[in-house]
């Protein structure tokens, strides 16, 4: 499931970044072609439209966790960011059973990693605890275990660590410190490279910004297939692979 770029891109939210101008059309270029290399690897798409209203709509990941029993409707940090969620919420309720994130209670998904029933969420500016408690609770009965992580100078726990195989984290280790994730494989973005550490591993496949070709070569070295994509604009949004879409597996027939 996707969401189309908004004509008010250029206004996103940034925080770890400079504001710098945003190509618009550019954007829904580079946004079409992540699109149609999702599609080369499998997957069908599922695109909700963009919103004049909400500049950052495209991030689509940080309105929602779907998990195979459920679908859990976050509440974004950014206050700008909550109205984009009911559209995402309609657009799931085809697929899944919906649980809410409620006020005072903030969680995006950029900071929810998922390794097997763990549940790895980023303790940032736009995840409090009292989300990451709501998240916990909601999710436990379907036997998922909800680890808080530090953070330090990143948005988002993936922009810091994103799974690129079955045991191999793919981690920037200034951003975060990797013992919370116990017994995995890491490999180290590139130091030249420190916003490499976001991938989006589907089946056999590893997307991965065009922009960190050093980081890349480490991740193929594991024997992963890379499809690099240009996400350049988007990256000036503080965005990257993993947050334009949500991934959700439907039975023949859903």
């Amino acid at each position: 499931m996707t969401r189309g770029v908004s004509p008010a891109f250029a206004r996103c939210e940034l925080q770890n970044l400079p504001r710098v101008g945003i190509d618009v059309e550019r954007a829904e270029r580079q946004h079409l072609a992540y699109e149609r290399a999702l599609g080369d690897l499998g997957c069908t798409i599922v695109r909700l439209p963009a919103d004049p209203a909400l500049p950052d709509c495209v991030f689509i990941e940080d309105t929602a966790l779907v998990l195979d029993e459920v679908a859990v409707l976050l509440r974004p940090g950014a206050p700008s960011r909550r109205a984009e969620t009911p559209a995402v919420a309609a657009a799931l309720a085809s697929y899944r059973d919906l649980v809410v994130i409620g006020d005072p209670g903030t969680v995006d998904g950029g900071d929810v990693l998922r390794i097997g029933r763990d549940l790895f969420v980023g303790c940032s500016t736009r995840s409090n605890a009292v989300g990451i408690g709501q998240l916990a609770f909601a999710v436990a009965r379907f036997g998922y275990r909800v680890v808080p992580v530090p953070l330090t100078g990143c948005l988002h726990l993936k922009s810091a660590a994103t799974q690129v195989g079955p045991d191999a984290l793919l981690v920037n280790r200034g951003w975060v410190d990797p013992e919370p994730f116990g017994k995995v494989r890491l490999v180290d973005v590139d130091p030249a490279e420190p916003h490499a550490a976001n991938a989006l591993w589907l089946g056999d496949a590893v997307v991965h910004p065009a922009a960190f070709p050093r980081t890349r070569e480490r991740v193929e070295a594991l024997g992963a297939r890379v499809v690099a994509v240009d996400v350049s604009e988007l990256q000036k949004a503080e965005g990257a692979v993993t947050c334009c879409c949500l991934v959700l597996e439907v039975p023949t027939g859903g």
